[in-house]
């Protein structure tokens, strides 16, 4: 049987996945030790993030070549502006940190960084690398939060909770479709294209694993 193309990347970008689910960040979160300074650097930045990722979303559904496909991604659009920005607030609110804090926070460089590659990617690429770049960041968090999930629960109810979510069957769902979404498109491209393919795939990866370094050092501007 014939390697799926997202198993082709999965297997390159092995090293840092590994690398994202023994970072100090991730391992923190599973052993309910992490600091909550830095835990709650994590989820105001990760708000910032939230925005800027409905944004990837809604030109995903632009761009699909298929009715389905479009109302999928819009269905996600709505999901992640309505429910999950309503959520974040309320799970933001019990480390005491207000919806104005999550308006006023500023981007730290990471954020940024991270935030701007997946929009340009969306704008100047073609639709399959749009995919490519989307995918790690449903399918890195469902693979650290089902791997947290096999060890013991922290003690703290909240960091409990996020496992919980990560580590849910319908996240894994969505993640899988995007991962069946992108094999789709990538059969039906010449070989030579997937090269571009992995390198967006393998950035996003890497960002990913420099999100939790950003929010365990509590990265700022230099200047």
């Amino acid at each position: 049987m014939a390697e799926r193309f997202t198993e082709r990347l999965r297997r390159k970008v092995a090293p840092i996945w590994n690398a994202q689910f023994e970072h100090p960040f991730v391992r923190g979160i599973g052993e309910g030790t992490l600091d909550l300074d830095r835990f709650k650097f994590w989820v105001r930045q990760d708000y910032l993030f939230l925005i800027e990722y409905a944004r990837l979303l809604a030109l995903a559904a632009a761009r699909s070549p298929e009715l389905d496909t479009m109302s999928r991604f819009a269905g996600l659009l709505n999901e992640t502006l309505s429910t999950e920005m309503n959520l974040h607030r309320a799970y933001a609110a019990e480390f005491g940190i207000s919806k104005a804090e999550l308006e006023h926070e500023a981007a730290a460089p990471t954020t940024r960084a991270y935030t701007d590659f997946l929009v340009r990617v969306a704008v100047t690429g073609d639709y399959a690398e749009l995919l490519a770049a989307l995918l790690p960041c449903m399918w890195g968090f469902s693979d650290v939060g089902q791997r947290l999930a096999k060890l013991k629960p922290p003690a703290d109810e909240r960091y409990a909770r996020w496992i919980a979510i990560y580590s849910s069957a319908e996240f894994a769902d969505l993640a899988h479709w995007c991962r069946e979404l992108l094999d789709e498109v990538a059969a039906a491209l010449p070989e030579r294209a997937w090269q571009n393919l992995e390198e967006v795939f393998l950035t996003s990866s890497r960002y990913e694993f420099q999100f939790w370094e950003m929010a365990w050092k509590l990265e700022q501007w230099p200047v």
